[in-house]
């Protein structure tokens, strides 16, 4: 059975959302995105939950897709999922978000920090700063100053 807002019950975890920080980059990673998905091929969405586990549901701030998913409740990976800090977040504490977004063969997982203006990508042997966003296939390349502007 596909879970839907009906059908799936799921516990949620209390997010630091909603400042303005948070919401401002937010806004800016939507935008840039947003304005090159054709160019890119990509669908871009905000706070869309993804279920990432047959019991777990997570909501990235932004995640992409190569092609339009058909779930209200998408169970199958996005290409790329960004979260956000907010002030009270600590890059420590979103060990176990991201773990669930690699876990699920998610290929691009990037933090981004408004607070220090600074971006990071996970995969599963590291986390490492990194001064662009970038993808391959298709090739994406998001300066961290337009973001940051």
């Amino acid at each position: 059975m596909s879970p839907n807002a009906t059908t799936w019950t799921e516990s949620w975890v209390e997010r630091n959302a909603g400042e303005y920080d948070h919401s401002r980059m937010l806004g800016a990673v939507l935008s840039y995105l947003h304005a090159r998905r054709l160019q890119w091929s990509i669908s871009v969405f905000p706070i869309l939950r993804v279920l990432v586990s047959p019991t777990r549901i997570r909501v990235p701030d932004v995640c992409a897709f190569t092609s339009e998913p058909t779930e209200q409740v998408p169970s199958t990976p996005p290409f790329i999922c960004i979260e956000i800090l907010s002030p009270e977040d600590r890059l420590s504490a979103m060990h176990q978000r991201v773990q669930d977004y690699l876990n699920f063969d998610v290929p691009y997982v990037w933090i981004l920090d408004p607070a220090t203006r600074k971006a990071y990508r996970s995969t599963p042997n590291a986390l490492t700063e990194i001064s662009e966003l970038q993808t391959d296939n298709p090739e994406i390349t998001v300066p961290l100053t337009a973001l940051f502007e």
